[in-house]
């Protein structure tokens, strides 16, 4: 059966006790930007006001996650990445079992589940949300051969150890980057981690990209290209999601190779 954008989610909410009664979005008609969009969710006749990105209280209401973001907001982010790097890798003569990957942000594990859908046996989740390793243990139980709950700002030896034991040779990061959530120290030790040669998956707003954006990551990405420590494979515009008030709002998925180890400055 071909696997397509909704197809995991629905699979899983369909095992998922339904406890949420309704997902009421704001129609005051103001445009808010995606880090200040919110909505009203009704669960067993009790309200509450919750944040898109307070993902901890998200990540505590199974279901919630994919209700807000797949079902009614249709974000197709974990899978237009996961197949690009597929595709890109299959090119090049691989195969997704080939890979063992990184994937950082993992959340509730949508990526993963999408990557493991594709056969990659190995995948290694990383979050700094400790609710976060419990939805996806409690959801998706069997995807992660691992998941660890650290700030990679500051890893600690140990972790690092235990990462590296995986023998690592792709990371991937979807809809993590550019609001803050994972910082550009954090990408690069997350990168650091991945064999040279390596493979790398991330998605960003493509505001984000673009030269006259001044932001850490941006700077990050351009740097390294630069450097030649990545090479940029494949660069996708795709619509990452609706907005709440239904714009599209559109991202790019890039697919890149580590070509040299990451340097300390």
């Amino acid at each position: 059966m071909t696997t397509t954008a909704e197809t995991v989610w629905r699979d899983r909410l369909a095992r998922i006790d339904d406890r949420i009664d309704e997902i009421q979005l704001p129609t005051n008609g103001k445009r808010l930007s995606q880090d200040e969009e919110w909505c009203v969710v009704t669960i067993r006749g009790s309200r509450r006001r919750i944040r898109f990105h307070d993902y901890a209280s998200i990540y505590e209401i199974p279901g919630l996650y994919e209700r807000i973001f797949y079902d009614r907001l249709k974000c197709s982010s974990p899978f237009r990445v996961s197949r690009l790097l597929a595709d890109v890798i299959r090119e090049r003569g691989k195969e997704p079992q080939d890979l063992r990957v990184l994937d950082l942000g993992a959340g509730n594990g949508m990526v993963g589940d999408e990557l493991h859908a594709l056969g990659v046996k190995t995948l290694v989740g990383v979050d700094i949300i400790p609710q976060a390793r419990s939805a996806a243990m409690r959801d998706r139980e069997g995807i992660y051969r691992e998941y660890l709950v650290t700030d990679m700002t500051e890893l600690p030896e140990k972790k690092a150890r235990r990462l590296a034991s995986h023998e690592l040779n792709c990371l991937t990061t979807v809809a993590t980057l550019g609001f803050g959530d994972i910082p550009p120290e954090a990408f690069a030790t997350a990168l650091s981690l991945v064999s040279t040669p390596g493979w790398i998956a991330f998605n960003i707003k493509e505001d984000f990209l673009r030269e006259r954006d001044d932001s850490g990551f941006s700077r990050l990405v351009r740097e390294l290209s630069r450097r030649e420590v990545i090479r940029i494979e494949a660069y996708r515009r795709y619509r990452h999601r609706l907005a709440i008030d239904g714009r599209p709002l559109y991202y790019v998925a890039v697919v890149a190779t580590k070509q040299e180890p990451i340097p300390l400055s």
